[in-house]
């Protein structure tokens, strides 16, 4: 039996680069996982995917920037799945290459507000359906901009801080729960995030992330892993 069969796993930015790999990946677990992102036609693709390789999923287009629509979506996994196993909090956007102080309030507030606060409110609508059932694992992807200074990327670097923060904190509000909060710091990875460009042969694959979660995932109840730091084997 697969080792993540009838659990629920919710994986958000689920269209395409680490999203789409983590999507797939949890889905050859065993898991029914519910594909998040904002554009439909990409969770069409991946949920074909996944369903061509014997897996299962389900498209739930949403807007992480509305409260209300993840409060609904929230009801209705409750109302139809009634768990929420496995929540990953991959979203995210970067707008790199300029110092802070040409960086707009514009790029400021979608940073903060897809790196930051989304995570806030996926958990402020999941962990009590976790918090029922006495387990769950909730995985944020971080980056090692939440570790180091990222020049021309302040703005992004500080909603990775407070990624990290937030998870730490949490980690330690909900484990009393049986659930399990951890955070995935991955270096430059091989996908189009941030402009993409350039050879990216040396870079960490998607895959190496996805790998990384599910062994987060598959943990035994006796301990959780808290943190990894994913580095590229060499420089560029």
């Amino acid at each position: 039996m697969a080792r993540l069969s009838g659990q629920i796993a919710i994986v958000t930015g689920a269209g395409q680069g680490i999203g789409r790999t983590i999507s797939k990946r949890l889905a050859v677990l065993g898991a029914t996982v519910l594909l998040v992102g904002r554009n439909t036609n990409p969770l069409i693709e991946v949920k074909g995917e996944i369903e061509a390789a014997g897996g299962q999923a389900e498209l739930h287009p949403l807007d992480l920037l509305r409260v209300e629509d993840i409060a609904a979506f929230a009801a209705s996994v409750q109302s139809q799945h009634g768990r929420c196993d496995i929540l990953v909090n991959n979203a995210a956007i970067g707008v790199l290459g300029k110092p802070l102080h040409e960086t707009s309030p514009e790029s400021w507030d979608s940073m903060m507000s897809t790196n930051l606060r989304a995570p806030y409110l996926m958990i402020r609508g999941f962990a009590p359906l976790m918090i029922g059932a006495g387990r769950g694992h909730i995985v944020n992807i971080s980056s090692l901009a939440g570790h180091n200074p990222l020049k021309n990327g302040a703005a992004y670097a500080a909603s990775k801080w407070g990624l990290n923060g937030l998870t730490y904190s949490v980690a330690e509000e909900l484990r009393d729960y049986g659930i399990r909060v951890s955070a995935i710091a991955p270096g430059s990875v091989n996908t189009e995030f941030g402009g993409g460009g350039k050879d990216g042969s040396w870079k960490i694959r998607p895959e190496d992330v996805a790998n990384v979660v599910a062994l987060i995932v598959t943990q035994s109840p006796q301990s959780f892993v808290s943190e990894v730091v994913l580095r590229p084997a060499r420089k560029p």
